[in-house]
């Protein structure tokens, strides 16, 4: 959970004027508009994620989260806002990520891309549109975070990191997140993860298939035997149905990872083909 701010009671008693009773799985609950997060973040000079997960610790309940519970506990929603996510790439994968982290309410990421966005990008990734074609991918990301959920604070970084920036940019990060495009980098993140002493959950495809995995500090990874020869992705391509199964599946272990729920793919790789519709769980 967050720091408590030395004005607490006071936001307590602004979000308690504002709850409104509305009904959710297991039953009725006070509830809180979007406009009223806002609200009251700004009357404290607060960020949104800080707001609602003190409404959460008092029984409230964003309205933006309801439809996740009980999947996921107020508990475990209050912890997902104060979890910090360092996500590297924002093509394919990373748009996806930022999507469902944004929207899941992770509310602290920093993002890292120095890409912008080409025509060639439209097919798949969800930052892409005819507006954006030629605007950096990071400075996208923000604009979109913000339409998706203000309660979020992302800082993003618009350059390509190599081997030496990684540990500078996972520092202070609870979860690093793998979505770089191609295999070139993979091994320098997954040590640097290890290094910052951070689960680490990565991903990558290639036509109708792809994979998935989550590195402990110290596990072996994917990256440890998948070299960096990139001609699969390059031959096979990149559909969007493929896209966006891996990184939701990528989403899911973040979830996992924030909530101390089991991470299935802890120490294992789950490689999908959806040509023959098969997925198999492989320990490393």
């Amino acid at each position: 959970m967050p720091e408590v701010p030395a004005t607490a009671p006071r936001i307590i008693e602004a979000l308690w004027e504002r709850a409104q009773p509305d009904e959710m799985p297991g039953g009725p609950a006070p509830m809180l508009s979007c406009a009223d997060v806002s609200e009251v973040a700004e009357r404290f000079g607060l960020s949104g994620w800080q707001v609602e997960a003190a409404a959460l610790s008092e029984g409230m309940v964003p309205r933006r989260y309801s439809r996740s519970m009980n999947a996921v506990t107020p508990a475990q929603q209050a912890t997902i806002l104060s979890t910090r996510v360092a996500l590297v790439g924002l093509g394919g994968l990373g748009g996806t990520l930022l999507d469902q982290l944004a929207r899941t309410g992770f509310g602290r990421i920093h993002a890292v891309d120095g890409d912008v966005f080409e025509e060639s990008n439209l097919n798949r990734q969800a930052l892409s549109t005819m507006k954006t074609v030629g605007t950096p991918k990071a400075e996208t990301a923000v604009a979109r975070c913000a339409e998706i959920n203000p309660s979020v604070e992302i800082e993003t970084t618009n350059a390509f990191l190599d081997r030496d920036q990684f540990a500078a940019f996972l520092q202070d990060a609870d979860i690093a997140v793998d979505a770089l495009g191609g295999l070139r980098h993979r091994l320098a993140l997954q040590e640097a993860a290890a290094e910052a002493g951070i689960p680490l959950v990565t991903g990558a495809l290639a036509g109708w298939t792809g994979y998935v995995g989550t590195v402990m500090p110290g596990q072996i990874g994917p990256a440890s035997i998948m070299g960096t020869d990139n001609s699969a992705e390059q031959t096979l391509g990149c559909p969007a149905p493929t896209v966006s199964l891996v990184a939701s599946i990528m989403a899911a272990e973040v979830v996992a990872l924030a909530t101390d729920r089991p991470a299935s793919l802890s120490g294992n790789i789950l490689v999908i083909d959806l040509d023959s519709g098969s997925f198999e769980k492989v320990s490393l």
